[in-house]
């Protein structure tokens, strides 16, 4: 009995060990600001992009979100959308090369957007969306890198301006980074070709109407010739036995 009793204890403490091994793996990394797009942004092309930020501090609430936009690639328009209990500062600057959109010259681009909390801002355990509509992006580069500076109502401030580098781990406070995709215009043809096959509908419409009204002027014309021809008919046997009995 003893050895039994050993033997599930060392079978305990192993599954206990085991049991802490997969809860330690498991615990996810933590969660940093970051940029996704709603849909494919595409370059020369427009986006909506959220910006969420997560907030990883058990006694603070995170009370403003500060995000830079690229000077290298400046976006002339930034528009974001209301969010109840923030308020919203949108910071421009002046281009030292003037942009072209729309066959305008753009003098200006907005170089920082802040939000800031009226209320609690983003309490422990939650994270927040900032969505903005973002254009016209730049089509002589890949990726669009946003840094970021958190903010929480103890007044740390994380910076997440670390630039990710291809074939390098991930840095600590990683940066948010766009990434685009090559323009295509496949939508627009397929918008062409749907145009094309909905104008053929009406001809085709008419071509079958105009079948559906000859056939049936057809028929009509036949009725009649019938109808005649049996009257003729009927005539001509009215006619034939009255000679009969004459004679």
């Amino acid at each position: 009995m003893k050895a039994i009793s050993r033997k599930t204890n060392r079978l305990a403490t192993v599954g206990a060990l085991a049991g802490t091994a997969v809860l330690a793996v498991s615990v996810p990394a933590f969660a940093h600001v970051s940029v996704q797009p709603e849909g494919t942004p595409a370059k020369g092309g427009y986006a909506v992009v959220d910006f969420k930020v997560p907030n990883e501090r058990d006694n603070a609430s995170t009370t403003k979100v500060e995000v830079n936009f690229p000077t290298d690639h400046p976006l002339a328009s930034v528009m974001p959308e209301p969010i109840d209990g923030w308020k919203i500062d949108i910071t421009k600057s002046k281009l030292a090369k003037p942009l072209e959109m729309h066959g305008e010259k753009i003098s200006e681009a907005v170089t920082k957007v802040t939000w800031t909390a009226d209320g609690d801002g983003i309490k422990p355990g939650y994270f927040q969306k900032f969505p903005l509509s973002i254009g016209q992006l730049p089509e002589d580069t890949d990726q669009l890198v946003f840094k970021a500076l958190q903010t929480y109502s103890n007044k740390e401030v994380v910076r997440w301006i670390e630039v990710p580098q291809k074939g390098q781990p991930e840095p600590d406070n990683p940066a948010p980074v766009l990434q685009l995709a090559a323009a295509s215009d496949g939508d627009a043809d397929g918008a062409s070709a749907q145009n094309a096959a909905d104008d053929s509908k009406p001809a085709a419409q008419d071509t079958t109407a105009a079948s559906t009204s000859g056939s049936d002027t057809t028929a009509r014309v036949l009725g009649v010739v019938g109808i005649v021809i049996g009257a003729a008919g009927v005539a001509y046997g009215v006619f034939a036995g009255r000679r009969r009995t004459t004679a």
